[in-house]
């Protein structure tokens, strides 16, 4: 069988022999790995998980011992060891690690050959047995049950999923609970994202087995890991049932974190929430950005998503939500130019991945905060609001105040710190229209809003969008949007009924 294979060692000349020797030989290899020194060694076995390990041992040096033998126990890869020191100390940690052999240098061509042979053979018998431990733990049960709705099998077993945050952890999760001695077991089952483990309908106390399974797992490991207990052996639900509402119980996980085993009882049902900002929380957002008021923004963002309680929302929903607040970060980011600074675009990127893809909110919610603070430090080293687009901050001034009856073109060219004459020119070329129509443009905007929102009165939303006089508001509304503001209103209220 075909293997992954690392080699670690510090002299060059003896890495690249011991991979020719390797590549030379009838040995099946799928891939080989060099490392000239223990940092290289750990990323490069963190990352490749190779099954044979080929390691200078000198190099390991007194502070990197457990570090190494954690990996050795987690992993559990097949060793080799080479040693230029001859002692009893190199012997002792050759087989308190189970190695196969340890070798001493200088090496011997015959010794090296006889090692990787030993190797293929351990690797070969490794194999076989879990091809012939699963063939045994699911010779009761199969996979169909889980999967296929009436599939035959035993309808009373009672289950419990197991889930690490971390995906490419789960063959190790695998082997931990094949090992670990539960009680009226029937079967184990290793998906991609979690791993299944049903109990006859006579297991005692589950809970407290896999209270004890989580205990000893933290013992062993730092990955964190969450459980859900479905052990209703009463009800007449197939395996299949049982398996969709506990993978869907597992997906509290995104609101309530890992290290936790909870028994099956949550809603069904997500709560419905809408997933984009609101005109008003939009402007709440300028606001806060413009301000540059970190503290509201983490409270807002703490009672938005932290204060979750079940039935919670879809964690669709929930990320489109998030990107909606991301949508009003940027155009902050645009702004104040910072989109330009690649680094500051890397991180961008990076929150956006999260909001994505990360697996618990509170995550997501703590580098949006942190993001968010690296971006006004950025603003104000630049020199604060001065840096920023003269026109841009005269649009969210007026989009901040278009409900001030006063307001006027003087006010806003004083505002960006331009001569009035010099601003009106530049607002018309940059914008391609007048000041008046853009002021005309958001207070009709925000009275649409108003008259499909509520039940305000025509004449009270004139004064709120900034027009004193209703019967005026009334000739402006109709010359722009074609019908008066109550046939508008009229209009809107119709297709929504119809």
């Amino acid at each position: 069988m075909e293997g992954k294979w690392l080699i670690a060692d510090r002299d060059l000349n003896e890495r690249e022999g011991l991979k020719w020797l390797l590549k030379t030989s009838t040995i099946p290899v799928m891939e080989i790995y060099l490392a000239a020194n223990f940092q290289e060694f750990v990323f490069l076995f963190e990352k490749e998980a190779p099954q044979v390990v080929l390691l200078e041992l000198d190099m390991i040096h007194q502070g990197d011992w457990s570090t190494f033998s954690e990996l050795m126990q987690i992993y559990r890869p097949i060793l080799l060891f080479t040693s230029a020191e001859a002692t009893f100390e190199k012997a002792r940690i050759a087989l308190d690690l189970q190695a196969l052999d340890l070798m001493i240098k200088p090496l011997s061509t015959t010794k090296v050959k006889s090692a990787f042979n030993m190797a293929t053979q351990k690797l070969e018998a490794n194999q076989l047995s879990e091809r012939t431990q699963i063939s045994r733990t699911f010779k009761e049960e199969s996979y169909e049950s889980l999967f296929i709705p009436h599939a035959s099998g035993v309808r009373n077993a009672q289950m419990a999923a197991f889930k690490t945050e971390m995906i490419e952890t789960i063959p190790v999760l695998h082997s931990f609970l094949e090992e670990y001695p539960f009680k009226d077991l029937q079967g184990i089952y290793p998906l991609n994202d979690m791993v299944i483990i049903l109990f006859t309908d006579r297991g005692q106390e589950l809970l407290d087995q896999c209270q004890k399974a989580m205990r000893r797992w933290e013992g062993q490991y730092s990955e964190p890991l969450a459980v859900v207990v479905h052990k209703d052996p009463t009800s007449n639900l197939s395996v299949n049932q049982k398996f969709l509402q506990t993978q869907k119980m597992l997906e509290f996980t995104y609101f309530k974190g890992y290290r936790q085993v909870v028994e099956f009882r949550y809603s069904q049902e997500w709560a419905h929430i809408d997933p984009f900002l609101s005109p008003t929380e939009q402007r709440y957002w300028v606001d806060l950005l413009s301000s540059f008021h970190i503290e509201k923004i983490k409270q807002w963002l703490y009672n938005e998503f932290l204060q979750l309680q079940d039935p919670y929302p879809d964690p669709g929903l929930v990320r489109i939500r998030l990107t909606s607040i991301l949508a009003q970060i940027r155009r902050f980011m645009k702004t104040h130019h910072l989109d330009e600074n690649q680094e500051t675009e890397k991180e961008y990127r990076t929150i956006f991945h999260s909001i994505l893809y990360d697996t618990v909110l509170y995550r997501t919610v703590q580098n949006l905060i942190l993001f968010i603070q690296k971006l006004f430090s950025a603003t104000e080293s630049m020199g604060g609001t001065l840096m920023q687009d003269p026109i841009e901050r005269a649009i969210l001034f007026l989009e901040e105040n278009y409900s001030n009856i006063h307001i006027k073109l003087e006010d806003v060219a004083a505002f960006v710190d331009r001569n009035p004459s010099y601003f009106s020119h530049l607002f018309t070329s940059r914008t391609g229209t007048s000041f008046t129509d853009v002021l005309t443009g958001i207070r009709l905007k925000q009275a649409k809003r108003l008259l499909i929102e509520t039940n305000k009165a025509v004449k009270e939303i004139s004064a709120l969008v900034g027009y004193q006089n209703s019967n005026y508001f009334s000739r402006i509304f109709k010359d722009k949007v074609g019908v008066s503001p109550r046939i508008y209103r009229m209009q809107k209220e119709t297709q929504q009924n119809g």
